[in-house]
């Protein structure tokens, strides 16, 4: 179920919101989870070299951002 659509803000990318039931029967749920968990295998079998990559990078960057919020005590 979709969930009512509220206007983005300007220069913010347009997304849809989901409500999940929550009376799903065990089977629908399961479901719904296989169905995620292929689509996340074929995502990642096509951009296999691109999500590698883009997600060192973004793994580097954060790295690299807590090493600058880090501030070293030197009062003592």
């Amino acid at each position: 179920m979709i969930a009512e659509q509220s206007r983005s803000p300007p220069g913010l990318p347009l997304s849809i919101n989901f409500k999940i039931p929550a009376n799903w029967t065990p089977g629908q749920a399961l479901a719904v989870f296989e169905l995620l968990d292929d689509l996340r295998d074929q995502i990642g079998a096509h951009y296999s070299v691109e999500l590698f990559e883009l997600s060192r990078e973004q793994h580097l960057h954060a790295r690299t951002d807590q090493d600058d919020s880090k501030v070293e005590d030197q009062s003592f």
